[in-house]
């Protein structure tokens, strides 16, 4: 049992590091060393491994490259390893001598040949014939055993996956191609060729070769000598003339870029040439067109990984440096510096993410290609006296090979490079005895444009007209157009031949003409249903959901063709099956520059049939070319690997999609050529994204009828929704080096939202299928079942409760009666302490502007009353509005109104119309009377409805006769209006038992005694906010800082300074408070510092809110002020809602506020599942303070009113001596909340009554004691019930959503969610200009998506500011709709996804 394992473990190590070193060096060894040590690996000798290894020049930089070394070590084995060696055939394209075998591939029982390093299996004999002992030691035995049976349950059992929610597409059943194995198909053998490219261009150096640069033909000559003898001098220059501390700058082996634009296309051959001649190996790159253009930031990296260590150029190329030296090739420079171009050595390719690998090409492989490219074409010596060739000027694929071959076939040759193309289009027809031409597909298409201006044109000289695009399918069109123009001034439908590249393969196939021995062309139409299923069904051209492709050709000389599944082993594709193009050939790349893991996969694929077998002994290597095999072995090309988009399923390709875009008539819209199409991932598959430039002129109705005509178009010929279609703005999307659109950088700016689009339609209603079931609802299991659960499961009631107040010791003698009013309280302080200040009010330079001690609150109190009750003719139980800005005066009145028994209403200036239709007078100072009498405020509201208005800045020095005493602890002391998250203004009503209990609970939890001083920065018309402000320090005694938060927009440091400068150790504030100090002051911490700003004396910092703690908030506040010396114990948060202004409040005294980790999954199932910080999906949530002394919570169950167990999410229920008494409004709609105030469980303790809050939370018990010794119960707030979003059956908490949106770019400031009729609207603040409006609809769309599994309906572009917040910080969301609803909102843009 222990033995297999141990065995097949070493010989994969073992096997596994000399083919890594082998990899890696391998394609780039010199020609001095290759085949002594071809000859050591051949004879199996026991130093091969090392050979291997230091094969390479020391410093990393391995010599130059040849194909001998490459292909000699990439034969591969069959997958099972045990075949007999392979016999390498003497291949046509190399030198190297016939290789006998290879070691690491070939195994005798499961070794390697040749090594010395690896042990014979447990229990085989030894070389030496002596036996092992097969005893194995019991530890051994009892690890491997451990080993196959791990105990650790799978990782599965921890995180669910995302993808077990998600449901498939509805596909219909996939077509299956029932043909047999298609075969590899042979290229023709290929014949003799010089022995090097150096050796044919010595050779023909005599030959003319003329170049055409301009409009005429023949502007400036170059003879092959002369450019033979400048490549000479350059390579004499660059070894001998530049150097570095007196050391030659280059070496043999070193990598040197070649930086040309295509317009000067002789010094770029100088240059190549001059480098293979001084052994150095070149490295072109296509500059991009300008210095913005795509491909220019990532030149830095590429230059440096592919240690390049010198960059040729000329003065033509933007944004070079200074030059360094010069020489015969143009200017020599450090390429650190250089950022303006894309490279890769020899080939490149960019990868469908946006990454760049380069393609290391030998110089066998490159003579191979040249001369392959030369026999297919049946270049020959003689014909150059006839003509020439005529060539746009590429450095990649059929370009540089044919240029490249026209010299191993001594011909004159003419190039006219692309950048002439489209200013001179008709350069193909300028040379009129031209043999051959290699154009592109937009080439044919600008000479189309400009064939009327040339009449008299002929092609008839011309034998073939390589087209080097042909495997795109627009192709074919182009060549149709082409020929149907052309036909009558000579063209012959015969000479054109289309042909298939790729980075990897080089040239793949090329059509030869019938005269030439070429099969006849084909073309085949085919099902676009089919090809998305990977299969192939002939169709008729009537259909539009067609695809015509054309063949391109057959194999190249000496190569042979076959096709291999996309995805898994490369087994075979039948004949009516698409796969991917592999090439087997001595003409291909040899590898991914330093990546050896995916040079494995693409350069050594050993194709098999479906019995495992392989089909050949040598290697193929893979082009990313997605096609089919026709009759008489032609290669039909239907798309590329990185335009596949893999939707639900099926494939489509993108260039399909731009086809159909193209035809979408009309096209005055957008640019033909400027179309862009690929995917992204959302939600675990393939969403298709669609680019295009929009012509200046063009409307948005008319770009909005263009784009519903393409979703249409896409939807009905490819069956596939288009996730999102945007139009930018003309010659606005990148630019690849050739001209064309930038695909991969177009991508990463739309993920990134810089590519600022001006129209955007986002469909993902009709295309994102996978979304998880919606839930359906459960019959409810009643609460007593619930109870028994709970039981049996050991959990206990979720139910908690602060400090017992009637055991709590209270030497206060303010305190000896049991309901106590505060005005007996403030009487009572004015006779025993008139002169202890209780009120401090700072200004915004921090100096205290106003005082009040007992006895000057006393006698201003008692003013108020007497003003009140002569001169306003108030009786007992009057409502009064008072109208103040925070300071004294709103205390005073409002203990001025509880003497003459009037009921005060603290009211928010300029706006009490919304209160006051009850009040029969309004108590406010003579700024704000005359404010309230203007004509901007009798615009707004009937000025002669307001009640009496009296101000109160010079009152009367009267005492009122006698201060008024309630009947009964119940009687009504004030009304608390507040507006609520969800927008409704609701007033509750406090009595004076409630009051006192408040301030009692308080008192007792915040430690707060006469010798204590408190900071508050709360506005005081309000909850908590209001008790602080001007109740609490009348109670207790205690001194109060009163800090309006208004002063903080003229001074954000007021409130700390004022913290520090009174040594505050409880300090009150808001969540708008804490931010504007965490933005206005994250950067001058130093300044605070120099101040003296120290706030090591806070204790606690509470922040008063009705919400979810806002857990980034408070920790980036602590982290931020931790160098002034706050601790960060000392940050927490409160909670109390409208029924209970405070339920929980940290106070001084026991545990820290816990944190806890929730999936957040099951938070939209009413459940809470714990999980550890960092899985996904995983949301912390922050403890809402210690439950108040006197204060009973329980949660419950929101529809079945019964108990919950502990860790369940549920209503929160308070019982407290200060819950409000009820609802307040001006409407009479009391009744239809009362159970909100006098609730009853439905089962378990039926009679305590107790007061819902509607907001949802859990209960959990902590391994912490709290001051009386028991385990302290956290309570944890999730939200509020009635802002929750039911959508798909599930319950969504709208701050959730938001934080997601509000990550999704850096441009967001503020976020809120809410729905409309069943659409998730989503509103979005825009912090940066308007041209990135759009970019952020897109983002929003797949974020909401990824985190929540939900569609957005509505996004909504606002300008700063627009979303409502109130006097806490806390948004609100049902005013914000009600101005979506009503079209106030002034958007920038909205956005209606389909």
């Amino acid at each position: 049992m222990g033995k297999g394992p141990l065995v097949r473990h070493r010989v994969i190590v073992g096997g596994s590091l000399r083919r890594q070193g082998r990899l890696a060096s391998a394609p780039f060894q010199s020609h001095s060393n290759v085949e002594p040590w071809l000859h050591r690996v051949i004879q199996g000798s026991s130093t091969s491994s090392s050979a291997s290894s230091t094969s390479s020049h020391p410093g990393g930089k391995p010599a130059a490259a040849s194909n001998t070394a490459g292909r000699a070590h990439r034969f591969r084995a069959p997958p099972d390893g045990q075949s007999p060696l392979f016999q390498a055939p003497q291949s046509p394209y190399s030198r190297a001598p016939q290789r006998q075998a290879d070691p690491g591939r070939g195994r005798v029982d499961g070794a390697p040949v040749g090594s010395a390093s690896v042990a014979p299996p447990l229990g085989a004999p030894l070389p030496t014939g002596v036996p092992v002992s097969s005893r194995v030691s019991s530890k051994i035995q009892q690890l491997l055993n451990t080993l196959k049976r791990p105990k650790r349950p799978p990782l599965k059992e921890f995180f669910v996956d995302d993808f077990e929610e998600l449901l498939e597409g509805e596909i219909p059943p996939d077509p299956q191609p029932p043909g047999p194995r298609a075969p590899a198909g042979p290229g023709e053998p290929p014949s003799s060729r010089p022995p090097s490219l150096l050796a044919a261009l010595q050779r023909w150096a005599w030959r003319l070769l003329p170049l055409d640069l301009g409009h005429a033909c023949f502007v400036f000559l170059v003879t092959l000598g002369k450019l033979w003898s400048r490549s000479v001098k350059l390579s004499y220059t660059l070894l001998n003339k530049l150097t570095s501390k007196n050391e030659p700058l280059l070496k043999p082996g070193d990598r040197v870029a070649l930086v040309f634009p295509n317009s000067d296309p002789v010094m770029f051959m100088v240059a190549f040439y001059g480098c293979l001649l001084a052994e150095l190996i070149p490295v072109p790159i296509e500059v991009p067109l300008t210095r913005k253009d795509a491909g220019s930031q990532q030149i830095g990296f590429l230059l440096g990984s592919c240690g390049v260590t010198l960059a040729l150029t000329t003065d033509a190329v933007e944004g070079v440096p200074a030059p360094q030296e010069k020489g015969p090739g143009g200017r020599c420079l450090e390429p650190r510096a250089w950022l303006t171009a894309r490279f890769l050595p020899s080939q490149y390719k960019t990868s469908k993410e946006g990454s760049a690998v380069g393609i290391t090409v030998s110089h066998a492989s490159a003579l191979a290609q040249c001369h392959a490219l030369s026999q297919a074409c049946g270049y020959s010596e003689g014909e150059s006296a006839r003509g020439g060739v005529v060539g746009g000027g590429s450095r990649q694929g059929p370009g540089s090979g044919d240029g490249l071959g026209r010299f191993t076939a001594n011909r004159m040759t003419n190039t006219f490079p692309m950048f002439l193309m489209k200013v001179t289009p008709v350069g193909i027809q300028r040379c009129p005895k031209a043999r051959v031409a290699l154009v592109k597909s937009r080439d044919m298409h600008w000479s189309l444009l400009a064939q009327r201006d040339q009449r008299d044109v002929s092609l008839s000289s011309l034998r073939m007209l390589i087209v080097a695009d042909g495997a795109n399918p627009w192709s074919v069109s182009s060549c149709d157009a082409f020929l149907n123009v052309f036909q009558s001034r000579g063209l012959r439908p015969e000479v054109i031949c289309p042909c298939a590249s790729s980075s990897e393969a080089l040239t793949v196939a090329i059509r030869r003409p019938p005269d030439s021995g070429g099969p006849p062309p084909g073309k085949a139409v085919l099902s676009m249903n089919g090809l998305s299923h990977g299969v192939i069904r002939v169709d008729t051209e009537e259909k539009l959901s067609v695809l015509t492709v054309q063949d391109v050709g057959q194999a190249m000389p000496g190569a042979s063709v076959c096709v291999v599944k996309v995805e898994g082993p490369p087994y075979l594709c039948r004949t009516d099956e698409v796969g991917e193009v592999c090439v087997c050939s001595g003409a291909t790349g040899a590898a991914y520059y330093g990546l050896v893991g995916i040079t494995k996969n693409v350069f050594e694929t050993v194709p098999v049939t479906a019995g495992g077998t392989p089909i050949s002994d040598q290697p193929f290597t893979r082009t990313g070319l997605l096609g089919f095999i026709g009759p008489v072995s032609l290669v039909f090309v239907v798309g590329k690997l990185d335009g596949l988009m893999v939707v639900g399923l099926r494939r489509h390709n993108a260039d399909d999609v731009v086809a159909t875009a193209l035809a979408v008539e009309p096209m005055k819209f957008v640019y033909r050529g400027r179309i862009a199409v690929f995917s992204v991932t959302v939600l675990h598959d393939d969403r298709i994204v669609l680019v295009a430039e929009q012509r200046p002129d063009a409307s948005e109705e008319d770009s909005f009828q263009w784009m519903s005509r393409v979703l249409q178009a896409i939807d009905s010929i490819h069956q596939v929704g288009v996730y999102c279609l945007a139009l930018v703005p003309a010659n606005t999307l990148p630019k690849a080096p050739l001209g064309g659109i930038h695909i991969s950088e177009t991508k990463q700016r739309f993920l990134e939202g810089s590519l600022h689009p001006c129209n955007v339609l986002m469909c993902p209603h009709t295309c994102v299928t996978n979304l998880p079931k919606p839930r359906q609802k459960q019959p409810e299991v009643g609460p007593a079942s619930m109870i028994v659960g709970n039981l049996v499961a050991g959990k206990r009631i979720a139910q908690a409760s602060g400090r017992d107040v009637t055991q709590l010791e209270d030497n206060d003698q303010a305190r000896k009666v049991q309901f106590l009013y505060l005005a007996d309280v403030l009487q009572w302080r004015a006779q025993t302490t008139p002169d202890h200040p209780l009120f401090l009010l700072l200004n915004a330079k921090g100096t205290v502007t106003s005082t009040a001690t007992c006895i000057q609150l006393h006698k201003k109190a008692e003013r108020v009353a007497a003003a009140l009750t002569e001169r306003g003719r108030l009786n007992v139980g009057d409502h009064v509005a008072l109208v103040y800005p925070p300071g004294v005066d709103l205390i005073a009145t409002f203990y001025g109104c509880l003497y003459a028994g009037c009921v005060p209403i603290t009211v928010r200036p300029p706006h009490p119309q919304n209160l006051v239709s009850k009040s029969t007078c309004i108590l406010t100072t003579q700024a704000i009377m005359k404010l309230l009498k203007s004509k901007e405020a009798g615009a707004a509201v009937d000025v002669k409805t307001w009640p009496t208005i009296l101000d109160t800045d010079d009152l009367p020095k009267k005492r009122v006769a006698s201060v008024f005493r309630p009947p009964s602890p119940d009687t009504l002391a004030y009304l608390d209006f507040s507006v609520s998250t969800t927008g409704i203004l609701a007033g509750v009503k406090m009595s004076h038992a409630a009051t006192s209990a408040l301030c009692r609970s308080i008192k007792l939890q915040c430690e707060l005694y006469p010798s204590r001083q408190i900071a508050v920065c709360l506005d005081p018309y309000c909850g908590l906010g209001f008790a602080l402000w001007c109740l609490c320090s009348v109670y207790s005694g205690h001194q109060s800082l009163l800090v309006p938060p208004l002063e903080l927009e003229n001074n954000v440091s007021l409130w700390l300074s004022a913290v520090s400068q009174y040594r505050v150790r409880v300090t009150f504030c808001s969540y708008s408070v804490m931010e504007m100090c965490t933005k206005g002051l994250g950067t001058q911490t130093d300044l605070l510092r120099a101040k003296s700003v120290n706030l090591s004396c806070v204790r606690t910092c509470m922040v008063v809110a009705e919400e979810r703690p806002r857990i980034a908030l408070t920790q980036s506040f602590s982290k931020l002020f931790k160098d002034l010396g706050l601790s960060a114990r000392a940050v927490s948060t409160t909670f109390g809602c409208r029924v209970n202004v405070a339920i929980c409040l940290q106070g001084t005294a026991g545990p820290d506020p816990t944190t806890v980790y929730v999936d957040m999954r099951a938070l939209r199932h009413d459940r809470v599942r714990l999980v550890e910080r960092g899985s996904p999906h995983s949301l912390p949530l922050m403890e809402s303070g210690k439950i108040l002394p006197g204060v009973k919570v329980i949660i419950a169950h929101t529809e079945t009113k019964g108990p919950l167990g502990d860790s369940h999410l549920g209503e929160i229920w308070v019982s407290s001596p200060h819950n409000a008494t009820g609802y307040y409004t001006v409407y009479g709609e009391e009744s239809l909340h009362a159970d909100h105030f006098s609730a009853r469980l439905s089962f378990g303790d039926t009679q305590t009554i107790w007061a819902r809050t509607g907001y949802l939370g859990f209960l959990r018990r902590t391994d912490l004691t709290d001051a009386s010794g028991e385990r302290h119960d956290a309570l944890y707030v999730v939200g509020s019930l009635d802002e929750t979003l039911e959508l798909r059956g599930m319950r969504y908490h709208p701050i959730d959503i938001e934080t997601s949106v509000i990550r999704a770019h850096k441009s967001i400031a503020e976020c809120a969610v809410f729905t409309w009729t069943n659409l998730l609207v989503v509103v979005v603040e825009l912090e940066g200009p308007e041209q990135e409006a759009l970019d952020l609809v897109a983002l929003v769309t797949n974020v909401v998506l990824e985190e929540h599994f939900l569609i957005v309906g509505v996004v909504v572009i606002v300008d700063p500011g627009v979303i409502p917040i109130n006097s806490r910080g806390e948004k609100q969301r049902m005013h914000l709709r009600d101005g979506f609803l009503a079209d106030q909102l002034d958007p920038i843009y909205v956005a209606y996804n389909m």
